[in-house]
């Protein structure tokens, strides 16, 4: 019974301690350095007061949810183009994945692929069994999260994208 109860107790005092490191509003995003689909790499720092960052994620190529997202996000990027903003997903599924998926998917946007999972961790987006929970994360222009939508629905990701970002003040394009 004293060992079930210590191992209880250590499961609250863990989840309290995850809680508390989670990202909030207000704070600094972490910085990555992360391959994407369109072959090039991309950071957090690059887009440091140059325009807002929206980073999308998914929890797995080729599954049903990340495939009705990823697919709102090619049909309706034009209301995110417009904006100051550069937008991903990202996954910590491998670049080779990503490239299948981008193309089957006519992504017209970069997919980020963390399979280190070390940038995945650094936004705490990583469920217990492994894969990104869908976690969209707002940045602005100098690297501040913005807003966290955990209440992500695939089929009008765009559209509530291009809605979040116009109500955070994010700017047309000139």
């Amino acid at each position: 019974m004293k060992t079930q109860i210590k191992l209880l107790l250590s499961v609250v005092l863990l989840s309290i301690s995850a809680a508390a490191t989670a990202l909030q509003v207000g704070d600094q995003a972490p910085d990555f350095l992360l391959e994407a689909t369109d072959g090039k790499s991309y950071s957090l720092s690059q887009f440091k007061d140059k325009e807002a960052v929206v980073i999308a994620w998914y929890p797995k190529a080729y599954t049903s949810g990340c495939t009705i997202e990823c697919k709102s996000l090619a049909q309706n990027g034009h209301l995110l183009k417009r904006l100051e903003v550069a937008y991903f997903m990202a996954s910590v599924d491998s670049l080779e994945d990503n490239q299948g998926f981008a193309k089957e998917t006519k992504a017209d946007f970069p997919l980020l692929s963390d399979p280190s999972k070390e940038t995945a961790e650094a936004y705490d987006v990583l469920a217990f069994y492994g894969v990104p929970k869908r976690h969209t994360f707002y940045i602005g222009k100098d690297g501040k999260i913005l807003f966290i939508d955990t209440n992500i629905k695939p089929a009008t990701s765009a559209e509530d994208m291009a809605a979040k970002l116009e109500e955070l003040g994010v700017p047309a394009r000139s």
